[in-house]
C-alpha cells in the first residue's frame, strides 16, 4: 500500500487495437490493460485490489453528484427568479411575472413549467459573481485555483470510478449529444483548464470531435477516432465478442470485476437510445426552437438555436452518467445568454423565448426525472452564470452587464428545497441581505459532495485545495 498515494500521471483511458487479437484470440493481459484507468499505471485489475485491502478506511466521498449547468453569457436575475414588478417598467421583469408553488414568489412568466415546481428546489436571491466580465469563472476562476471545479473534486475522488470506469469528471457541450450542434464557446474560458493541477484530471469531454477524448482514446483500425457513434458501434461488437468467447475463462476475481466495469459503466451511458422513447420526448427542446422569428442580425443566432436544440438532451445524459459514478457533470450550452438588443444579441423578450423556454422546459423535466427516480439526495443540480444584468432596461431593450447581482437555482443533493434565500434591494441590483459569494458556492458544492473533515485527513491531498473549498461557508438555510 506504500504506494498508493504516489502522484498520478495520465493515461489512456481505453486503447482497442487490433494487436489484441493474434492467431485467432484476444491476448487475455493485454484485454485488461486496456482498462487503465489515468490512475498512476495501474490497471482496473490493480486498482479493485487496492481497493478491496483499504477496506476499513473512511471515505471521504458522499455517494452524490452535481451537475452544474453554466449559462453562458450572464443570465437576468430579473426575467428569471426576481421580477419586481412593483418598481418601474425601465427595471422590472420586461417579460412580466408568473405565480409559484411558493407563497408570495413569483418568477419571470417565461418560466411556466418551473413555477409549478418551485416547491422542488430554492432559489438565491442574494448571489454576488463581483465583476460583469464575461468568462466561466463559477465553472473555473479565482477561486477554483484556475481549475475546473470538477477537477478539484477530482483530485481528491480519483479520475475515475473504481467500481464503474466511469470519468469523475466530464464535461458535455452541445456536440456530446449533436455532432451537427455549433461548437463549444472557449474564448471567454477553456472548460478542460486544470490550472496548476494534473491534467490527469481534466474533464472528460465527449463529442469534441477529431481531436476527442485525450482521457478515453479508441483505436479503430483506420488509426483515427470519429464520434460517439463509432465509440458505440466499437463498444458493441467488443461486448459481442468477449461475451461469446472464452475471454473470461480463469478470471480471478480482481479481473472479472475490472471486465465487468468496463461492460457496464462505458458500454452504454453515452447511448441515449437506451432511454425510454417517451421519455427523452419529455427532455426534447428541439421544438422550442421559434424559427419563424429568427432575425439574422444577431450574430449569435446559431448559438441560440444549438441551445434549444441540444440543452434538454444534454440534461438527460449528464444524469445518466450521474447514476455511473461521473461525481461533477458540468453542462453548457453556448453564450447566449447575453441579452443587449444589439447586433450580437437579443432582446430580452425574444432572448428569453429563445433561451428561457429550453431552459424552464429541460430544467422543470431534469427535475421530474430525479423526482421519479427517488435521486433527488443523491443528485445536485446548479444552474447559474458568470454574472447578472443590469437593474436599467437598455434604450434598446435589453439589459447589460452586471456583477452585484446574479441568479442562482439549486436542485436536491440533500439539500434543503422550497425556499428562496436572500433578498435582494429594492431595483434588484445587490444583495439587501448577507451576500452568498461564489467562495460559498463552491463550500456548497462540495460540502454536498465530500466529507470535509475526512478530506482534511488525507495524505497527499495539496492544502491550496483543501483551502479552496473550504474559504467559503455552504449557503446558509440549504445545509
Amino acid at each position: 500500500m506504500a504506494d498508493a498515494g504516489r502522484a498520478l500521471k495520465p493515461i489512456s483511458m481505453l486503447t482497442f487495437q487490433d494487436h489484441f487479437r493474434k492467431a485467432g484470440r484476444w491476448q487475455r493481459r493485454q484485454f485488461l490493460r486496456a482498462g487503465a484507468l489515468a490512475l498512476g499505471g495501474l490497471t482496473l485489475e490493480d486498482q479493485f485490489a487496492v481497493k478491496a485491502a483499504a477496506v476499513g478506511e473512511k471515505n471521504p466521498l458522499k455517494d452524490r453528484s452535481v451537475i452544474f449547468l453554466f449559462m453562458h453569457g450572464g443570465p437576468s436575475q430579473f426575467e428569471t427568479f426576481d421580477p419586481k414588478m412593483d418598481t418601474p417598467s425601465n427595471n422590472r421583469s420586461a417579460t412580466g411575472e408568473i405565480k409559484t408553488t411558493l407563497p408570495g414568489i413569483t418568477f419571470g412568466s417565461t418560466f411556466t413549467r418551473l413555477a409549478k415546481l418551485a416547491h422542488k428546489f430554492s432559489i438565491v436571491r442574494s448571489f454576488v459573481t463581483g465583476d460583469g466580465n464575461h468568462d466561466i469563472k463559477p465553472v473555473l476562476g479565482n477561486d477554483t485555483l484556475k481549475a475546473n471545479m470538477g477537477s478539484l473534486y477530482s483530485s481528491i475522488a480519483g479520475p475515475v470510478r473504481l467500481d464503474t470506469a466511469m470519468p469523475t469528471n466530464v464535461t458535455l457541450f452541445p456536440r456530446s449529444v449533436d455532432p451537427n450542434a455549433a461548437a463549444a464557446v472557449t474564448n471567454f474560458g477553456n472548460f478542460e483548464g486544470t490550472g496548476d493541477l494534473s491534467r490527469t484530471y481534466a474533464p472528460f469531454v465527449p463529442g469534441a470531435g477529431a481531436d476527442l477524448q485525450q482521457d478515453m482514446r479508441l483505436n479503430l483500425p483506420d488509426g483515427r477516432f470519429q464520434d460517439r457513434q463509432a465509440l458505440l458501434h466499437s463498444l458493441d461488437s467488443w461486448k459481442r465478442h468477449v461475451e461469446g468467447s472464452d475471454v473470461l475463462q480463469g478470471f480471478d476475481s480482481f479481473q472479472t470485476q475490472a471486465f465487468d466495469a468496463l461492460h457496464r459503466g462505458l458500454f452504454d451511458a453515452f447511448d441515449l437510445s437506451r432511454e425510454d422513447p417517451r421519455l427523452v420526448e419529455r427532455y426534447d427542446t428541439a421544438a422550442l426552437l421559434p424559427r419563424d422569428r429568427i432575425d439574422p442580425k444577431w450574430k449569435n443566432i446559431d448559438h441560440y438555436a444549438t441551445n434549444a436544440l441540444t440543452l434538454g438532451r444534454q440534461l438527460l445524459l449528464a444524469r445518466r452518467l450521474c447514476e455511473r459514478g461521473a461525481g461533477f457533470v458540468t453542462v453548457t450550452t453556448s453564450f447566449i445568454w447575453d441579452m443587449h438588443a444589439d447586433v450580437n444579441n437579443a432582446p430580452l423578450t425574444t432572448g428569453m423565448d429563445y433561451v428561457g423556454r429550453p431552459f424552464d422546459h429541460a430544467v422543470s423535466a431534469f427535475i421530474e426525472d430525479i423526482e421519479a427516480r427517488g435521486l433527488s439526495d443523491k443528485i445536485l443540480l446548479v444552474c447559474c452564470g458568470e454574472m447578472g444584468r443590469t437593474p436599467l432596461i437598455n434604450k434598446d431593450g435589453g439589459r447589460d452587464h452586471w456583477g452585484n447581482l446574479a441568479p442562482l437555482l439549486l436542485y436536491g443533493g440533500g439539500l434543503k428545497m422550497g425556499q428562496v434565500i436572500g433578498t435582494s434591494s429594492r431595483d434588484g441590483g445587490e444583495p439587501a441581505s448577507h451576500p452568498v459569494t461564489m467562495k460559498d458556492l463552491l463550500a456548497t458544492i462540495m460540502h454536498s459532495l465530500l466529507d470535509i473533515p475526512q478530506v482534511r485527513l488525507m495524505p497527499g491531498v495539496p492544502q491550496r485545495i483543501i483551502d479552496a473549498i473550504t474559504k467559503g461557508e455552504p449557503i446558509r438555510g440549504l445545509v
